[in-house]
């Protein structure tokens, strides 16, 4: 999952970001509406994690602009308002959640968790193929009954494959959903963490390679 952090007190936007890469979630952060909308149409974000009260272009404008798109990633509105008019009015103008400041990180992740879950509506809570069990909010994954222990970034490319339902995932789009906008496009990364992702889940092998196309979770097929 990859999430775009839009806030302006920077201390409270690298927090964010800090304590969703520690849930294995890759955030980026935007400073202002117009760094936000310019990141929004470069990247492939699942969920915006918006604060209302931005300079320059608004966060309503913001919100505005993404609801009247026919693809657009689930939106978090932030504000420090607590009136119950204020998160209507947010929800009215194409919100999907609302959340007050100050707010408990745990309650965050599980929004932000929720809303990403929302673009897979056919997939259950906890993702299954072949033989690999992995449950999202409690960051657990397990290969034929046995726990299988990653690290962060393994766990975020797993996700990934395992959300594409045995469909081929570039590397390309690994990077995007997996790591944040800083990763060097011509990294190694994620050929080494499939390589690590093979050997902690175990043979026979689970992720396949499609050469010259990415990579896929091997579902059997009918």
């Amino acid at each position: 999952m990859r999430v775009l952090i839009v806030e302006d007190e920077p201390y409270l936007a690298e927090a964010v970001k800090s304590g969703l890469a520690l849930e294995a979630i890759a955030a980026d952060v935007a400073a202002d509406g117009e760094a936000a909308l310019y990141s929004l149409d470069v990247n492939e974000y699942d969920v915006v994690v918006l604060d209302r009260d931005l300079p320059g272009v608004h966060g309503d404008e913001v919100c505005r602009t993404l609801a009247q798109r026919e693809e657009r990633p689930a939106i978090l509105m932030l504000t420090a308002a607590r009136r119950v008019g204020d998160k209507v009015s947010g929800l009215e103008l194409g919100a999907d959640d609302y959340l007050s400041k100050p707010f408990e990180f745990p309650e965050l992740v599980a929004r932000v968790r929720a809303l990403g879950r929302r673009r897979f509506t056919a997939l259950p809570p906890q993702l299954e193929a072949a033989g690999v069990v992995l449950d999202p909010f409690r960051r657990e994954v397990f290969r034929d009954g046995r726990y299988v222990r990653l690290s962060r970034k393994e766990f975020a490319v797993l996700e990934v494959l395992m959300r594409a339902s045995g469909g081929v995932v570039s590397a390309e789009t690994l990077l995007e959903k997996a790591w944040d906008e800083n990763v060097n496009p011509f990294t190694n990364s994620v050929k080494v963490t499939i390589s690590a992702l093979r050997r902690k889940l175990g043979e026979p092998w689970v992720i396949r390679t499609a050469p010259g196309a990415g990579y896929a979770i091997d579902v059997p097929r009918d």
